[in-house]
């Protein structure tokens, strides 16, 4: 997501504009080592957080610094995009004959890009050394990336929504914070103390400015529907998913919900006037900054919706290649299989706030372990990793188009505005049903 506000160093302004001025050039070369080998071997990796101000940019950073550090050999050329832009600009980059060798693709958009774009099996680009990396590896977000049993991506920024809470404006409220809410009912009563105390109560970050609905479905998951089915049909409009997005749509008529874009409730909960901001726990690390010397910031699972238990899915991003230049993909497959290895995973953890993808990383005292005994934000989105929700995709090559249809045209009116829900989910499915010729 690319809601990060604060500012970056000088010389990193230089390297992103560095970068950006010698893409068209890098991308369009032929590597001239070997097959197999790497040594001189130049790869453009497109990044939505690479170039972002905050703690996402940052840690990109870090992570490339490191890589080099390591592959003195291969050089890592990153392009910065915005995060709703990364398939359409990488569509016209593969158009053009200019295409980013590596591309950190969000998962909103993994399907469509795997049916539109080149993008090579990251399986077998590894050849023998795949099974020993992908051990470990969350397999749910491996298979999420594959077709036909066959790895095409790696899970690389990957969270799941939690909610951050206030601990002050809860004691202020007259609220327990060592008590934060389970359910959706139980978020509402806390975000309407909180309001009569004079603050915002809460906000669901369902209207996301990059098109992404990880916590839409989240909700409608843990409301007990889906917004597709196992046989491919589109259930965006049943009955549990009206009743998912009337619950947020409460929220925001009873006055406990801001209407306002994303953004704007990241600046309201940085500042100290929101109570409780549901969104994905790779903000973690900007709102942890935000809030040091300002109020106590304290986290809790993604809350219940129904009888059932909380089913959020996950949000953040793949990494894929495009590369068919045998030696840029092998470099390409160094790079990857660094940003995705203990090491790698640690540091995007450390430094970003995405949560670890390798389970053991969480308890071992090498990597994570000493990090998690003081940093306790994302234990509650940890343990729901484990069970967490695969994130759904519309089917067919118009999948991304479906998904920004559903979020604009349905979610953002329900959520922010009083647009009917029945009716507006209704209306959107069945045109999201003509767009990708599903029942």
């Amino acid at each position: 997501m690319n809601i990060f506000r604060s500012s970056a160093s000088a010389s990193r302004r230089f390297v992103a504009l560095v970068a950006v001025g010698s893409v068209l050039a890098v991308s369009g070369c032929s590597a001239t080592a070997d097959a197999g080998e790497t040594d001189g071997v130049t790869i453009t990796f497109s990044s939505y957080n690479y170039g972002t101000a905050g703690a996402a940019g940052e840690g990109t950073q870090l992570l490339l610094d490191r890589f080099a550090e390591l592959h003195p050999d291969i050089t890592v050329v990153p392009e910065a995009v915005p995060v709703a832009d990364v398939l359409t600009k990488t569509k016209t980059a593969v158009a053009a004959g200019i295409a980013p060798d590596v591309v950190q693709l969000g998962y909103s958009k993994l399907a469509e890009g795997l049916e539109t774009l080149p993008i090579q099996s990251i399986e077998e680009i590894a050849g023998e050394e795949w099974a020993d990396h992908a051990e470990g590896i969350n397999q749910a977000l491996i298979a999420t990336g594959a077709r036909e049993g066959v790895a095409y991506a790696l899970p690389y920024t990957v969270s799941i929504p939690a909610i951050f809470y206030n601990a002050d404006l809860f004691r202020g409220a007259g609220l327990d914070p060592d008590s934060p809410p389970t359910s959706i009912e139980e978020v509402a009563a806390v975000a309407e103390a909180i309001t009569e105390s004079g603050h915002y109560g809460v906000y669901f970050g369902a209207v996301d400015s990059g098109k992404s609905d990880y916590l839409t479905q989240s909700v409608i998951n843990s409301a007990g529907g889906s917004i597709v089915s196992e046989n491919g049909e589109i259930t965006l409009d049943s009955a549990e998913a009206i009743a998912g997005l009337t619950a947020l749509q409460d929220l925001t008529e009873a006055g406990l919900q801001p209407a306002v874009e994303v953004g704007d409730a990241l600046a309201a909960f940085s500042s100290g006037e929101l109570g409780m901001f549901v969104i994905t726990t790779a903000v973690q690390g900007t709102i942890s900054a935000e809030a040091e010397g300002n109020f106590e910031l304290r986290s809790a699972a993604f809350p219940t919706f129904s009888d059932q238990a909380a089913r959020p899915t996950h949000s953040g991003a793949s990494l894929v290649v495009l590369s068919e230049d045998e030696a840029k993909q092998q470099a390409a497959w160094e790079f990857v299989k660094f940003m995705t290895s203990k090491e790698g995973y640690t540091m995007i953890t450390e430094n970003i706030g995405y949560l670890p993808l390798r389970a053991d990383l969480a308890t071992d005292p090498e990597y994570l372990a000493g990090y998690f005994e003081e940093n306790t934000l994302l234990l509650p989105a940890l343990d729901q990793l484990a069970t967490v929700a695969p994130y759904l995709s519309f089917p067919s090559s118009k999948a991304n188009q479906a998904t920004v249809l559903f979020q604009d045209n349905a979610v953002s009116p329900i959520v922010l505005r009083d647009a009917d829900v029945k009716a507006t989910l209704t209306e959107t499915a069945d045109r999201i049903r003509d767009l990708v010729g599903a029942p």
